[in-house]
């Protein structure tokens, strides 16, 4: 069979990023989707596969828009992905035609709404606030953790653990988010943000994500960055977070937390047979 030959009966995908948070999105809508821990890690590979940050796959779904899943490199799935959110909704506010969406995650039902410019704004739901829900491995106080530095947590149907430092440029993320990512606080894992506080209604953050690696951006992270730093008093509830990819708006408003930010379609492409045959 020559090389070609086997895009055929392959699987299109597109590759989209939000702040250079970059996804693959695979339409289970469109075609059939067999998807594995296995097949997720493959793509997720940046030299033998596409590479992500997180891989989303989209179904049909009763009681909204369309219905999304989230996968991370390492195989494992995510509730919540505030990002890849935005670029579903892009596409999907673009395919219909409408100005409000609702999409079904992990996290349950999240609204969203056209922000104009080539804004998206999403609503990532209430943080949740309580110990067991984050989770976390036992009762303690979230605004200030038990942890050397006194982080907060927050879970955005994900967990976090949110520093405030000094000076968030000069951190080692190689260095300090494993060691957090794992801490034993933490029963499954956690997603590791550092914030540098600028102003009550501005924040400069850098992220470190559960599954092992720094990402450009993390739309949940900077909800979760948000409500931490507000319950800490150094905040206002409505403020731009500075991501090394760009710039987010986050706004905690009674409803839950308001993302607002761009998305980018960057190509579409097709996962040959001969890829997926190899997928173990």
């Amino acid at each position: 069979m020559k090389i070609l030959d086997s895009l055929d009966n392959g699987l299109p995908f597109l590759k989209m990023h939000g702040l250079g948070n970059d996804f693959v999105i695979l339409d289970a809508r469109k075609a059939d989707v067999p998807m594995t821990a296995a097949m997720a890690q493959a793509i997720g590979h940046r030299y033998f596969g596409v590479g992500f940050d997180q891989l989303v796959v989209l179904a049909d779904c009763d009681d909204a828009d369309v219905d999304i899943t989230f996968w991370n490199t390492d195989g494992s799935t995510a509730g919540a992905c505030g990002n890849a959110t935005r670029c579903v909704a892009r596409l999907i506010l673009d395919e219909t035609g409408k100005t409000d969406l609702t999409l079904r995650t992990g996290r349950g039902l999240l609204s969203v709404t056209e922000a104009g410019g080539g804004l998206v704004s999403v609503n990532m739901g209430q943080p949740q606030l309580d110990w067991q829900d984050v989770p976390l491995a036992r009762e303690v106080d979230l605004v200030e953790l038990p942890i050397e530095g006194a982080p907060g947590a927050a879970g955005m149907g994900n967990p976090h653990c949110v520093f405030v430092v000094e000076d968030v440029e000069s951190l080692d993320l190689h260095k300090l988010g494993p060691i957090y990512e794992h801490h034993e606080l933490y029963p499954e894992r956690t997603n590791v943000e550092f914030l540098q506080i600028i102003d009550r209604n501005t924040m400069r953050m850098r992220v470190w994500e559960r599954g092992g690696l720094p990402t450009l951006a993390c739309g949940s992270g900077a909800c979760a960055s948000a409500v931490v730093a507000h319950r800490k008093g150094l905040t206002e509830r409505n403020v731009t977070i500075k991501l090394d990819g760009g710039d987010l708006q986050i706004d905690w408003r009674d409803d839950g937390v308001w993302m607002t930010g761009p998305t980018q379609l960057v190509f579409s492409g097709v996962l040959s047979t001969d890829f997926l045959d190899k997928i173990k």
